[in-house]
Formats: structure tokens, sequence, C-alpha cells
């Protein structure tokens, strides 16, 4: 046979090779269910213990957690959740598995050079959307202590600094980043503001917040009876009060810089009371915890920190915020950082010395995952390990409260964001 002869046969056979494969195919699609969906791709977190921060506070030893895409696709002990084939397996017996922390008080997602436009003393219209930076630095050691959603809010150098933005840990993009904005509306009654220009007292920063909210809530109002067919005068758009709606339906809080008893108590009264917004009570401190029977009353949250002590004169007597907060009745309690003032990553230590002042280990863990979630009305995705939430979660050597532990990953969205074994950050 000559060469060209062999090249035909070759050839032929390879023709009768792809035909007997296509063949053998079309009969295996053909003979398979209908409704037959291909096999899924996923990752499979195999722990020693998990803490859900769920609705029964389940704590589940020797667990697994299923990861399909950016959600939660299974929670449950290895007895009774079964890994789908062609799932990947992290082997993690030795770690807890425990929701991403979670701080409503951050400054560091975003340009810190854009913390603070004091152009008057109430800036309605600002907001930090445009301000963020993704992957930084600063977040990348966020990261690394487990944090995973930061609410990014203005500084507190006027009494009204804008709207915040609820931004992921995790992402590279801006539109990555980015879970609700806005996120809240940053008030601030006394401290800082009190510097402004020329100085102001608390008299007029009250006057002043309460004014611009009359005019808000005056141009909400305006729109809701012409939307509602109650007028056909059709108001006209105002871009710095048009974000203000959003409050006024509840859709996000407003978290508000107050400390000291007296200055609470405005807040309570003013914001909760009187305009009956949502309101979160950001710092706390001092002796702000007087005023708890009020904020029970309201059914406020309350997030507390950094700083995590007082130091009453009068009695001579050191008190933890946190604890007197708690002792007070108010379980809606969280603990943020104020990031960078203390760093991010150090969130799950101001909750641990939130304890060394006298508060208890699991609502310290709480109110860095599930609290701070619900109070920022984010708790549909993240703040507990559930099926169908955001697959944002932290691998620990033990209690995040404990500090000898550490974070050795952390997911954010079903992606892995940090891993200690790759590089280690601290």
């Amino acid at each position: 046979m000559n060469r060209t002869s062999r090249v035909a046969s070759r050839w032929s056979d390879l023709r009768r090779s792809a035909f007997v494969a296509a063949v053998a195919l079309t009969v295996m699609v053909l003979s398979m269910p209908a409704n037959a969906a291909p096999a899924k791709r996923g990752t499979a977190y195999r722990v020693g213990k998990l803490v859900t921060m769920d609705g029964t506070d389940r704590v589940i030893n020797n667990a697994v957690v299923l990861v399909e895409g950016s959600k939660i696709e299974g929670v449950g002990s290895r007895q009774e959740l079964e890994v789908p084939a062609g799932y990947r397996v992290v082997n993690a017996e030795n770690l807890w598995l425990v929701p991403g922390l979670v701080d409503a008080h951050n400054h560091t997602a975003g340009s810190l050079m854009d913390l603070n436009d004091m152009v008057y003393l109430t800036n309605p219209g600002l907001r930090t959307l445009e301000t963020i930076v993704p992957d930084n630095e600063i977040i990348k050691s966020a990261r690394a202590g487990g944090v995973t959603p930061v609410l990014l809010i203005p500084g507190s150098g006027t009494n009204m600094s804008g709207f915040g933005t609820v931004a992921k840990t995790g992402g590279s993009t801006v539109a990555d980043v980015v879970q609700r904005s806005p996120g809240s509306l940053k008030i601030a009654q006394a401290g800082n503001p009190e510097w402004y220009w020329f100085g102001v007292g608390r008299s007029y920063m009250n006057y002043n917040t309460r004014q611009t909210l009359d005019k808000a809530k005056a141009y909400h109002e305006g729109w809701n009876a012409f939307e509602q067919g109650k007028t056909k005068d059709k108001p006209l758009y105002d871009p710095v009060f048009d974000g203000f709606r959003g409050l006024f339906r509840g859709e996000f809080p407003a978290s508000v810089h107050t400390q000291i008893y007296q200055v609470v108590m405005t807040t309570v009264d003013m914001l909760s009371k009187k305009f009956g917004i949502r309101t979160v009570l950001d710092h706390s401190t001092f002796d702000g915890f007087k005023t708890a029977p009020l904020v029970v009353e309201q059914d406020m949250y309350t997030m507390n920190g950094p700083r995590q002590y007082w130091f009453d004169f009068s009695q001579r007597k050191m008190h933890g915020n946190a604890a007197r907060w708690w002792q007070g009745g108010v379980k809606k309690l969280g603990i943020n950082t104020d990031a960078p003032v203390v760093p991010q990553k150090e969130l799950s230590y101001q909750a641990a010395m939130a304890c060394w002042y006298g508060w208890l280990p699991y609502p310290a863990l709480r109110g860095v995952t599930k609290m701070p979630a619900e109070a920022l009305l984010i708790d549909d995705h993240v703040g507990s390990i559930e099926v169908g939430k955001d697959a944002d979660f932290g691998l620990w050597t033990g209690d995040p409260i404990d500090p000898r532990s550490s974070c050795e990953m952390t997911v954010v969205r079903g992606k892995v964001v940090y891993d200690a074994k790759v590089k280690r950050r601290f």
C-alpha cells in the first residue's frame, strides 16, 4: 500500500471513529431525562465547628457548608449533608466557620482624603459612593480580620455629613463591592461638629439638624401626595433632598454619632420619636448608657465603640460601656471600630475588650455579626450562615472573641479573598 493509500485509510478510520463517538453521545443525551440539569460546581467547607447565628442560634460540630456561586446552598452536619459530586472540598476540621464580621462605622472603604467635606454645617446632598476605593491596603487588612461588609460613612465634622454606602471588603471594582447605596444617613449631634469653623453650641446644632430634616420630610411628603394622586401639582425635583425619600420610607437608617447621655437623649427624642426615623445609635460611649430605658422603649439598635470603657469620677469607678447598655436592657447591641481610628482588622478585638469590661462572649459575637447586619437592614444577605444568603464568612482557629484566635481564611460572596496559607497579613 503506497503512502497516499495509507493516509486515505487512516482518514477513513478517523471519520468512522468520530461518527461512532457522535452516535454514542447522541444516544446518551437522548437517554437523559428532559429536565436533567448539568452537574453543579461549587465548594464544600468541612469545619470543626459552625456558628450559624441563625434564628435558633444553632452551633453545629463537624459541619459542612455548601457554596455555589455567591450564595450558601447548604448547611448541616457531615452526617446529614452530602457533598454533591464535582464540588471542591476545603478540609478545615480544626477551624470554626463564623459569619463575616460586620462593621457599622467605617471610613476605610473609600478615600481618606474625602472623609470630611465640611462645606456647611449640614451637607445633605453628599454621599460616599463616589469615594469608594476597592481593594485598598487597609481593606485587605480588614479581610484578614474576618470583616466582610462595612458601612462606609463620611466623617463627623458636621452635623449631617451625607449618605453612607454599605460595601463589601472583597472585589476589585465599585460594582463588585457596593451592596447598597445609600447605606445610611450620617448625623453627628455633638463632639466634632462643635469645632465647626467659628464654633457652635448644641442648641444651634440641634436646630440646624431639625430644620434640614423638616425640609427633607416636606419634600418627601409632597412627592408622596403627587404619586398617590392626592394632588396634581408635581413637585420640582431636588437632588439635595431626593435621597431622603428612602430614609423616610424606612429603606435605610440614620446612623448617628452620639455620646454622653444628654446627646443620646436628644437623638432618641428628635430622630426616633418625633421624626419616626429608623435610628442606629453610633459610638454610644461615655455615660450614654444612662439613657438605656429610653432606647429600650424606642426599640433602637446601639453600636458601641470604639471606646469600651468610661470612668465615673463621681463614683470613682470604671464602667464597661457595652456591659452597662446590656445591664440596662438594651439587647440590640453591637460593636464598631470607627476605622481607621481603631484598625478595621481589630473589630473582633473590640468585642473582646467589651467582654473584658463585663459583657458576655456570645452576645459579643452576635454584636459583630447579626446585630449590625440587622441594624443596617442587610440581614437578608449577611450576618448569619443560612441557605440563600451571601457566602460571607471567616474560618477561625477558635472563637473570634478570644484574642488568641486568628482568621485563617475569609470568603466574600463565595470567593476566597484572604488565605493565611498564601500570605498571612498579621
